[in-house]
This record gives C-alpha cells, sequence and structure tokens, in this order.
C-alpha cells in the first residue's frame, strides 16, 4: 500500500496498480472492502485508511500497488464521535458505493434489504475498476440549428424479439440499429437516463406486481452506464465509446437525458447507496427545521443541492467526462429548474450551477437543454437562468395538441409557435433555436395514443390510475382505444400526420419520440415509467406494417432538410428577404393576408415561406382543423413557376407527401383543401 493520491476521485488505474480516492468530510476513519466477483461473499482483502496516512483536507485515498482492473470494491465509513449532527447518516455496517465510479454491477443489490439493514454485505452495489481504451476526444462546437431529434430507450429500442439484434436492451443493440436512423434521416439521438439507476426503485404496488423502474429517472452513480445496457458491465466505459464512435462515424450525434436534479436515494425512509454515506450533509437540501427531513421538489423524495460548491463541481467535471471520456454531444436535463434553488429550495436570481455548465470550456460547446420546470410548480419556459441554454416548450405541445384536435379561436398562438416561439425566446437576445419543439416525448402518450385516446389508462402500473398525467388535450377521434370502424383509423392516421407535420414546419428544433413514426401504442397508458415489456418496446414488425407512416416521416425529415426557410437562425420578421421579392413569412386565412386573429371559431391559418435565398422554393403552408373543407386563395408566384401540392395529410400513402413538387400535379389560384388536413405547397 501507498497512501496515494486525491486525484482523481474514484479508482484510476496507474502504473503502479490502483489509486482509490473518496471524499467524507466527517469520517474518523474508512475502509476500502476489494472483491474478486461481483457476488463474492466476503471480500479478499480489506484496506483500513487512517486519518494519518490517507487523509488529505477532506479526501481519503490509497494506492494498492500491482491491483488489476475488473476488481469490485465498497467503502465503509467509520462514523464521528460527535453524534448530535442529525444530517448526517453514518454507519459502519454498510458497504457504499463510490459515487466516482466508472462503471458498477448490480447483482447482489437488493434495496428492501439495504433500507432494512438486513445482510448488508452481500445487498449492496459494487464498484467495478475499469481502464478506458479510448482517447479522449475534443468537442466540435455545434448548436441545434439543423437537428432533428430522436428520443428513445436504450433498452426498451432493441429489447423486442423482432429486433434482431445480437444483444437485445444494450448499447451494442443500439449500433445495429444505425441505418434504420440514417434511413429515417433523424440527426441527433436523445437517450432516456444511461447513467447507472436503480431498477427496484418504485412504488410498493408496482414492485408488487413484478415492476421495474424502467425510464431510469432514479440515478445513483452519474459516472457510470447502466450495467443492465452492457453486455458486459465491468467494460462498460468501452461499450458506451464504441456506441458513440458508431453513431459518430454515421454523422449521428448523441444526447444524453442526465438526471441531476435528485437521486436514487429517495428521502429519510430511502435507501443509503452512496451520496447519503458519505456527504449527506453537503450533497442534499434539508429541512432548515429538521435536518433529518429531505426537502423535496423532484417528487422523489429528495432534492440536489446543485448550488452548493463541491455539488456543482461534481457536476460540471461528471458532464464534461461525458463529453470527453465518452463522446457524448449534449445534453438534455431532467426537471432543471431544481437548478435555480438555494440549499433551503428558495429561488436564486443568479444560480451558479447552469452558469458554471455553460461556461465551462468544455461544455460552452455543446447543446445544453433544459427540462425548465420541477415538481413543485417552479416553471422557467422561456426563462432559464443563464444564456446559451434551450429548452422543452411545453407551451407548444399545448398549442398544438388543442389546435389538431379541433379547439377554435387559438390560431394566434398556433402561429406564434409555429413561427419559433418569439414571445418566449426574443426578448432576452435567444433564437429559435432556443425552442425544443415537441408534440409527444416519454412521459405522457404516444402519437398513435394521442389520436386514439381521451383519457389515461394506467391500471397496468398498479395504481388504479391515479398516477399520470390527467390533462392530455387527446382526441380519440371518435371511439376510446382500438377499433375496427375505418373511418375512425382513417381519420386518427390523418390526426397523427397533421401533428408531425406541423411540427417539422415550425421554425425551432423537432423532437420526435421514438416509434412515432410507426404509431407505436402504450394502450393508453401515459406513464410507462415501470413497464420494461411489450407495452414499452418497440416491435419492430410494425417497420412493414405500418410503412406508409414511416414512408410519410422520412419524407417529412427530407422535405424539412430540403428547405433552409424551415430552419432559419433569426425569428422571422414579415419583411423581404435580401435578394428575394417574397417576405420571410406572410399570414394568410381563407384570404390571402386575412388571418382571422380575432374570430373565436377560426381553425384555420396558412402561410407563406420565401426562401433563405432567391434559389430557394416559396413554400406556403395551410392547416385546416375545421370539420368542412375549404377553399383557400393561393398567392401569386413570380417567374412563371406554379404551386404544386406536395404534402396531403387527407390522401393515403404514397399521395400523402411526394418528394418533389414535380411528381405533384400543379394548382391554379385556389386550393380545395379537406377537413382536419394540413397541405403544403411548393413553388417549382
Amino acid at each position: 500500500m501507498r497512501a496515494g493520491s486525491r486525484f482523481p476521485p474514484g479508482a484510476t488505474v496507474v502504473p503502479e496498480g490502483v489509486n482509490f480516492c473518496i471524499f467524507c468530510r466527517h469520517a474518523t476513519h474508512v475502509e476500502l472492502l476489494l472483491y474478486e466477483a461481483p457476488d463474492s461473499a466476503e471480500p479478499f482483502q480489506v484496506v483500513v485508511l487512517t486519518s494519518e496516512h490517507n487523509r488529505s483536507f477532506f479526501y481519503w485515498h490509497v494506492l494498492v500497488e500491482n491491483l488489476a482492473p475488473h476488481v469490485f470494491y465498497t467503502w465503509r465509513v467509520n462514523p464521528p464521535r460527535d453524534t448530535q449532527h442529525t444530517e448526517h447518516v453514518f454507519d459502519a455496517r454498510r458497504e457504499l458505493l463510490d459515487p466516482f465510479a466508472h462503471a458498477v454491477s448490480d447483482v447482489l443489490w437488493d434495496r428492501r434489504k439495504t433500507i432494512e439493514l438486513a445482510d448488508v454485505a452481500n445487498a449492496a452495489y459494487r464498484a467495478i475498476v475499469v481502464e478506458s481504451t479510448a482517447a479522449p476526444r475534443s468537442p466540435v462546437a455545434r448548436g441545434l440549428d439543423h437537428a432533428i431529434i430522436y428520443e428513445l430507450h436504450v433498452g426498451g429500442f432493441t429489447r423486442h424479439p423482432s429486433s434482431g439484434v445480437r444483444h437485445p436492451g444494450t448499447f451494442d443493440g443500439l449500433i445495429e440499429k444505425i441505418p434504420y436512423f440514417q434511413q429515417l434521416g433523424v440527426t441527433h439521438v436523445e437517450l432516456l437516463p444511461v447513467m447507472a439507476f436503480d431498477e427496484q426503485d418504485v412504488p410498493a404496488a408496482a414492485a408488487a406486481r413484478g415492476l421495474v423502474n424502467y425510464w431510469g429517472y432514479s440515478t445513483h452513480s452519474f459516472y457510470s452506464p447502466h450495467p443492465r445496457y452492457c453486455v458486459d458491465p465491468a467494460n462498460a466505459v468501452n461499450e458506451f465509446r464504441a456506441m458513440t464512435d458508431a453513431m459518430h462515424a454515421a454523422g449521428i450525434q448523441v444526447l444524453l437525458d442526465v438526471v441531476f436534479n435528485h437521486t436514487a436515494e429517495a428521502g429519510e425512509s430511502g435507501p443509503v447507496i452512496n451520496f447519503k454515506g458519505f456527504a449527506n450533509d453537503i450533497f442534499y437540501q434539508h429541512d432548515p427545521r429538521d435536518a433529518r427531513r429531505y426537502l423535496d421538489y423532484t417528487g422523489c423524495g429528495n432534492t440536489v443541492n446543485c448550488n452548493h460548491p463541491l455539488v456543482t463541481a461534481f457536476i460540471v467535471h461528471c458532464l464534461e467526462y461525458w463529453v470527453e471520456e465518452m463522446g457524448v454531444d449534449g445534453f438534455r436535463f431532467d426537471l432543471a429548474s431544481v437548478f435555480a434553488r438555494d440549499r433551503h429550495g428558495e429561488l436564486m436570481t443568479d444560480p451558479p450551477l447552469p452558469w458554471a455548465i455553460e461556461s465551462s470550456r468544455i461544455l460552452s460547446r455543446v447543446p445544453l437543454i433544459a427540462e425548465a420546470w420541477d415538481a413543485a410548480g417552479l416553471y422557467h419556459v422561456g426563462a432559464f437562468p443563464g444564456m446559451a441554454w434551450a429548452e422543452w416548450n411545453g407551451r407548444y405541445r399545448d398549442v398544438i395538441r388543442p389546435f389538431v384536435r379541433g379547439d377554435a379561436g387559438i390560431i394566434g398562438a398556433v402561429a406564434t409557435c409555429i413561427a419559433g416561439s418569439a414571445d418566449l425566446y426574443a426578448d432576452d437576445g435567444r433564437l429559435p433555436g432556443n425552442s425544443v419543439n415537441f408534440v409527444t416525448c416519454h412521459d405522457g402518450f404516444t402519437l398513435n395514443d394521442l389520436v386514439s385516446y381521451n383519457g389515461k389508462h394506467n391500471e397496468a402500473n398498479g395504481e388504479e390510475n391515479r398516477d399520470g398525467s390527467n390533462d392530455n388535450l387527446s382526441w380519440n377521434c371518435g371511439a376510446e382505444g382500438e377499433t375496427d370502424d375505418a373511418g375512425i383509423v382513417q381519420l386518427r392516421g390523418r390526426q397523427a400526420r397533421n401533428l408531425m407535420a406541423i411540427l417539422f414546419l415550425s421554425q425551432g428544433v423537432p423532437m420526435m419520440l421514438a416509434g412515432d413514426e410507426v404509431l407505436r401504442s402504450q394502450h393508453g397508458n401515459n406513464n410507462g415509467y415501470c413497464q420494461d415489456n411489450a407495452l414499452s418496446w418497440f416491435d419492430w414488425r410494425r417497420v412493414e406494417s405500418v410503412s406508409g407512416m414511416l414512408r410519410f416521416m422520412r419524407e417529412l425529415i427530407a422535405l424539412r432538410k430540403r428547405h433552409a426557410s424551415l430552419r432559419r437562425r433569426r425569428f422571422l420578421t414579415g419583411r423581404p428577404v435580401q435578394g428575394h421579392a417574397h417576405p420571410d413569412i406572410a399570414w394568410h386565412g381563407e384570404r390571402l393576408h386575412e388571418p382571422e386573429w380575432l374570430n373565436p371559431r377560426a381553425r384555420l391559418l396558412a402561410f407563406t415561406l420565401g426562401g433563405e435565398d432567391p434559389e430557394e422554393a416559396l413554400l406556403h403552408v395551410i392547416l385546416n382543423m375545421d370539420d368542412s373543407a375549404r377553399q383557400v386563395a393561393l398567392p401569386t408566384v413570380l417567374d412563371g413557376r406554379r404551386w404544386h401540392r406536395i404534402v396531403d395529410t387527407a390522401q393515403s400513402s404514397p399521395h400523402d407527401i411526394v418528394p418533389a413538387p414535380r411528381e405533384a400535379p400543379a394548382e391554379l389560384d385556389h386550393c380545395l383543401i379537406q377537413p382536419r388536413t394540413v397541405v403544403v405547397l411548393e413553388a417549382d
């Protein structure tokens, strides 16, 4: 043994062996337990660290000579002599997981036993000593101006037997599906949480049904890939890096959905996994009246004390690690409004964490996307702290859904959303790219269910349908759930195409949910967080059986890529573009230049988009969400060009969208648009 070094934290392979380091301010001494295998009953060595030889400031460290990678280890912490500090959660019997572990094993993990302190020696997570073979990467500065984001679950994307991959539900399985991403045309995949999480963190009713935490919003090890997504958890770092390298080689960027607002340790009745045992007083927000109680602004039992200097540094360094060492291209932050709260949960005017993240030499080059709200009512959409943050635009979803459903009198709000939500972002110098637009995501109805159900049907979750949102802004088109009525089925397909067409015709950054392109259904379950089964998995047989919708999405994405006018970096002005005879946008109703902004019954909106340059063709878009067909006037096109109908959601495949305007018939000075239909015309 040697004294070792306090940098870097965690387990680091060095030429002499392995250096171990952990942060724990109040311990009197700590023990390092080394195991040969993930399920070894006893450690092959216990290393006792003392403050005289193995402590620097608040760090405990030791170098174990000649120790090879793939050893498993835990820590034990001996409590301070002063037991009056109720914010400490020390217990020398507990084996703790290294918060800086780069790989973990959950072979022995038992959440119930850990909480009850039953057989704790054989119920804990174990960290794994690993060594990466990949060279660090320097991120290339890229924004989201031309992004098309595809949100997916790593496990569920290939776990269905129909996926045909060698290792279903893994990063390796995802690599085999890269050609599918390329054919679809997406530019970014946004992965639901992949940092190691507790699959046993579910309510008792769900656990009694054999359900697990599927989505992964229960992180315990922020530096480690989730072991169940790896073929070999001891090779987790290299497997994840192989996935990002393969994505980059295919021209696809990888975004991670990260959960720094709470952890798997929950509240005072939750388990002690790592942070509670090492630095409970620092890492979490506590009730100032009773330090044993945790403040909960996340709905998950605890709230990370993000703006403490050490916690801020932990988060920033962790994110930098995933960029430099793991090849990640950007992040989406779950319940990010927590980042604006101080240690007592109060709102901070200039919270340090968001600014520290976007000011990082590494992170300033990558997209940062905030879910700009939390579970306690703090709502930051349009006003998230910082400069460079994009946001999940929940307001976009909540306007477009009722419009397509048929709600009248909201075309002004619809126009604002389509134009990039300048009302939210323009006044403080932000841009359309700050708005990540979506109509569906993992949390809520799928696209198919949005047009098939009026209410949620979450009985399978074991909570008597009390969980999940009650306000879905959905419409079942005339029947609840599955139906054999051909008219309703046809209308649902049209409504699904309407929602996707509007999304991809809007300024800002479009994000779609994996499986919506093949109309995946969860049978009305809008909270599939615990459904690691066919209800949530991507059924690859639908690629063939719902090929018409898949084709529509491929061509819709290609249309967006073909027209720079749909991806403007600056907000629309209504003025002519330099060198172009037409304004960047003109709004219409049934009559040209007469949108019915003040009509409470209006359900129709049209607009003409000028090209970014004189060579780009004009686009004319008509959105008719009324129950009746309309004759709509078309603007005059110069240079002898004519309008061609390239999108008509009332048509069946392949006539609903054509890849080039000359393949579609020309229109005259008026266009007949069917009820509940989106039509796009291109000048050629």
